[in-house]
């Protein structure tokens, strides 16, 4: 499975000829933003990856970036991020902020003449997304979204599968989450039900996760219908969304997302001609692949820590002068697919998605 990482990434394609980055030995890392994902899974990750340093930590909030420091044994902390551009001793940004930050603060470290890696999704929309893309182009510098997914063994697998014709024709795929999500409004996890700092709800914030690995592994559909609703928590974002789309082969992909269930459920469903895969759940467990009415059970556990395999990619990318696992610029067909969905529900049709 090593090895088919590795190829899979060489085939991702180096960055064009004309913008050539300096290769480095060790990344130096700035982090931005020390709320929750930060503390639990980027900072270790940039702390443990191979050739990669956790420098510096920046927080609007300097108390709470000084205590992460503190855990983490970082030296340089900042509440200012122009300070922290300036004056640290980062070769690269991780944006870990609420999204509606996102592009800004990735822009402004372009600019400044840092990498940067920043959180899913990467804007409030595509038009949002864009500015990030446009200055990634401009500059000579590594800029990726964090759809670690894209480097899962079992994303790997269905890719592979995929590329040697294994499932035949492809004709239909399922995707399903549902959680329970009720923050109080003095949670710090609150902003992810403000539309202004989070671009959507549950969509926004799982869906997108998922969406990413539909359109890596087969392109951007060609239409949706949605229905987007709060049934249960009155936010100015949602609760549900459902949808469903067609594949650019006539395939059809049906989706159900809810943030007002207290069980659980997260699933991927490829089904093929030939055969199929069930992730079953998405992200742990076995991988179900049944061809005609043969069932294996393919054991491809994830990292513990599944920013770690992320980081080390972009160290790579950044020592092998290519793009990292998702490069902004596909990043942003998550967001205008997105656009796409919160379109059709808002008008009740079908809305074609484009490319």
């Amino acid at each position: 499975m090593e090895r088919a990482i590795a190829r899979f990434l060489r085939d991702r394609g180096r960055i064009s000829s004309h913008r050539v980055v300096r290769k480095v030995e060790c990344v130096n890392w700035l982090l931005v933003g020390a709320g929750d994902i930060a503390r639990k899974r980027v900072a270790p990750a940039l702390r443990d990856a191979a050739n990669s340093e956790l420098a510096a930590i920046c927080d609007v909030r300097e108390d709470v970036a000084r205590e992460l420091a503190n855990d983490l044994s970082v030296d340089e902390v900042f509440a200012d991020f122009d300070a922290a551009l300036a004056n640290s001793s980062a070769d690269a940004v991780y944006v870990a902020t609420p999204v509606g930050l996102h592009t800004e603060l990735a822009v402004r470290a372009l600019e400044a003449g840092k990498h940067v890696l920043v959180e899913k999704p990467l804007g409030l929309s595509g038009a949002d997304c864009e500015r990030a893309v446009d200055a990634a182009e401009v500059t000579d510098r590594v800029a990726g979204c964090a759809y670690f997914r894209r480097l899962s063994p079992r994303y790997i697998h269905a890719k592979e599968m995929l590329e040697r014709g294994e499932f035949g024709q492809v004709v239909a795929v399922r995707m399903t989450y549902f959680t329970w999500f009720n923050p109080e409004p003095d949670d710090p996890k609150y902003w992810r039900v403000i539309r202004s700092k989070s671009g959507g709800g549950i969509l926004s914030d799982m869906g997108t996760h998922m969406f990413d690995v539909l359109i890596g592994l087969f392109g951007m559909p060609v239409s949706v219908f949605a229905k987007c609703d709060n049934l249960v928590h009155q936010w100015d974002v949602e609760d549900t969304g459902t949808m469903v789309m067609e594949l650019a082969n006539g395939a059809h992909v049906s989706a159900s997302f809810n943030w007002n269930s207290k069980t659980w459920r997260h699933e991927f469903e490829v089904v093929g001609t030939e055969a199929k895969i069930d992730w079953l759940p998405y992200d742990a467990g076995p991988v179900v692949k049944t061809v005609g009415r043969d069932i294996q059970n393919v054991d491809l556990p994830n990292p513990e820590n599944v920013h770690l395999p992320l980081v080390e990619d972009f160290v790579r990318a950044l020592q092998e002068n290519r793009a990292p696992c998702c490069p902004l610029a596909e990043a942003a067909k998550t967001n205008r697919l997105l656009d796409a969905v919160y379109q059709s529900a808002e008008k009740n049709t079908l809305v074609e998605c484009g490319g």
